[in-house]
């Protein structure tokens, strides 16, 4: 499979990462394995976690996705021929029971990671991200942001000095962002640049046809300072292969199970998934592999995080790795969106 380079690391990266966030909800361990058995046999050497996963987040399911994956690795001893990839949680998102509300500071950030390690049965993690930001900010689709100069939230400076304490211990090797802004991005740069800190290797933020916000303000930041999308939510919860069009609400399928998953569910969103399902059949492709195509050919990504609950759709967004768009499938998307732009920002 392609790889391509994870920021200015010497780590090489699968166009395809193998995201995990149903294991321990929607998901079992022995699928998790099959799933994780499928995925390295197919050439995949990128896995990404996190310390709150599976999602929906639960005090009784918390770790347990890291926990999969760390049996699993114990079992099967190809620890160092991935790359493993997991999260530090921030303030918010009704994570409570979690170290009493986690926060980005150097404490809550070193307890985090120990912990994340001794799930995954492993000495180091190859890239730690910071979920979310501590302060308030635009991510999780918010839009229209407002200013509180009374907040009070972790500076990027503590934060970034932890990750780079846990980088010299050699529990890190390198770390990333996800959910992040534009600003919150270049500071985080800036201060690595200043204090001679761990630089920016990657960002995870949401990336897809029903949500290409990313390109504004993002995609040029992830050029040129080579910190590449690790694009998450490429099938934007399952809508983009049309299981859901039509009224229909397959059972055991994520939002029909979970109702805060509302995000691509407006009527503008399912007039554009509609359409881009339509140009897929009529180009002769499956929905699935054409939606997942479009994004490993942006070259400001640097990995494909795609997420399975059955085995046939595993393979199914496996395969888009060997898929390329022609000219005029990219030419019809690309007028599609000047009718449905960021449609489910």
């Amino acid at each position: 499979m392609q790889t391509r380079k994870l920021g200015k690391t010497d780590l090489d990266v699968t166009l395809i990462c193998l995201g995990t966030m149903t294991w321990g909800e929607q998901n079992t361990e022995k699928e998790a394995s099959e799933q994780l058995d499928c995925a390295v046999n197919e050439g995949i050497n990128f896995i990404d976690a996190a310390e709150m996963y599976p999602v929906p987040p639960r005090a009784e399911t918390q770790g347990l996705t890291e926990t999969y994956l760390g049996n699993w690795l114990a079992s099967r001893g190809k620890r160092d021929d991935l790359v493993i990839a997991s999260k530090v949680a921030g303030p918010g998102n009704g994570l409570k029971y979690l170290r009493d509300g986690p926060r980005l500071t150097r404490d809550h950030i070193v307890e985090a990671c120990d912990a994340s390690l001794k799930r995954l049965q492993t000495d180091y993690i190859d890239l730690y991200q910071v979920h979310w930001p501590d302060r308030s900010t635009n991510f999780f689709g918010k839009l229209g942001y407002e200013h509180n100069p009374d907040e009070s939230f972790t500076p990027i400076e503590e934060t970034l000095e932890a990750l780079d304490e846990l980088v010299r211990s050699g529990k890190v090797r390198h770390i990333g962002l996800s959910n992040e802004t534009p600003w919150g991005t270049m500071e985080y740069l800036r201060l690595a640049g200043e204090k001679g800190w761990p630089r920016v290797a990657s960002i995870q933020n949401p990336y897809n046809l029903l949500n290409r916000s990313f390109e504004v303000g993002m995609a040029e930041i992830a050029h040129r300072e080579q910190a590449g999308l690790l694009a998450y939510s490429p099938l934007a919860f399952g809508m983009l292969s049309g299981k859901y069009l039509g009224g229909k609400w397959p059972e055991k399928a994520r939002m029909t199970l979970y109702e805060r998953f509302s995000r691509y569910t407006s009527g503008r969103g399912m007039d554009a998934t509609r359409a881009y399902v339509e140009l897929a059949q009529q180009s002769g492709l499956s929905p699935v592999q054409m939606a997942l195509a479009y994004v490993n050919s942006r070259s400001f990504v640097t990995s494909n995080i795609i997420g399975a609950t059955s085995m046939e759709q595993l393979r199914e967004n496996i395969g888009s790795a060997q898929v390329t768009l022609s000219p005029e499938v990219l030419e019809a998307i690309e007028t599609l969106h000047q009718e449905f732009t960021y449609p489910c920002p």
